[in-house]
């Protein structure tokens, strides 16, 4: 699959509302979407993959 960059220009007064784009899409594709940028920060800002800070282990006490 290949992925090609789109580029559109609009002049100031005839630019698309980003609210209605994102409320064209479902529930479903927005929360895919929202990950997909979180991953990207993760990448960019700390250069790795966000995993768990810490790891707990439960212990039942008598």
């Amino acid at each position: 699959m290949s992925i090609s960059k789109v580029i559109k220009k609009y002049k100031v007064n005839e630019q698309p509302n980003d609210f209605l784009f994102w409320q064209s899409m479902s529930y479903e594709e927005r929360l895919e979407a929202l990950e997909q940028i979180r991953k990207e920060f993760n990448l960019w800002r700390y250069d790795a993959e966000q995993g768990f800070q810490r790891v707990y282990r439960i212990i039942k006490r008598k």
